[in-house]
């Protein structure tokens, strides 16, 4: 139990749980506003993005850090990013459309910003699936490539909240910077950046894990 506690991905675990429990409190006590299918779909879109971003975030800093063993959580941050999307779609399904697939349909055609989040949902399907290590060595340079598509899923994700959204763009345009700094970041002059500014005041002791073993570590 001592060692479990210790391990920073039981942690990222519970913390990444959270949205999820605070849901399922606010359900129980009645706390989900006025419009409560609007209040999920939005939590569990936000908590998407966030999952996403945050999975984005970790080469940066594992760049910035030196730190090669911040790779070790971003299959689980991805993974939880999809869980969100996956209810968030679900929500979609069942309490907005009560699975009415012409209904879908004309809805998926007629409101860009609902198709351009499908679209965003099904690409992250095939990353999900082949999200474990026997597929990262069945696929080999291939797999680099296809979770690659988290650049555009990001991007996709951004501009359905930028359309889902009429009034208050601040929000959505937050995540629009946030996703442009990280989105930057993997740029030469943004890896430049990272370097130079580790090297400046990263102290030694943490500039380790200069090389990493895993391949792929090396993408994103």
């Amino acid at each position: 139990m001592g060692a479990t506690l210790r391990n920073p991905k039981f942690w990222i675990f519970g913390i990444c749980l959270l949205p999820l429990l605070r849901l399922l409190v606010l359900g129980a006590s009645g706390g989900l506003g006025a419009n409560p299918i609007e209040f999920i779909t939005r939590s569990t879109g936000t908590w998407t993005l966030v999952g996403l971003l945050l999975t984005l975030s970790v080469t940066p800093l594992r760049r910035l850090t030196g730190r090669a063993d911040l790779i070790r959580y971003r299959r689980m941050l991805g993974l939880f990013a999809f869980f969100y999307a996956g209810l968030h779609f679900v929500t979609y399904l069942w309490l907005d459309q009560f699975f009415d697939p012409a209904a879908i349909a004309r809805d998926i055609v007629k409101r860009p910003f609902i198709t351009i989040g499908f679209a965003a949902f099904v690409l992250l399907i095939p990353l999900a699936l082949t999200s474990t290590h026997a597929m990262m060595r069945r696929l080999g340079r291939r797999w680099q490539q296809l979770h690659r598509l988290i650049y555009l899923i990001a991007l996709l994700g951004v501009i359905h909240f930028l359309w889902l959204v009429k009034k208050d763009l601040t929000e959505p345009l937050i995540y629009a910077a946030v996703l442009a700094l990280l989105l930057g970041a993997r740029l030469p002059w943004g890896v430049t950046l990272l370097q130079t500014a580790r090297s400046r005041f990263t102290p030694a002791r943490f500039q380790v894990g200069q090389t990493v073993g895993n391949g792929a570590e090396r993408r994103n």
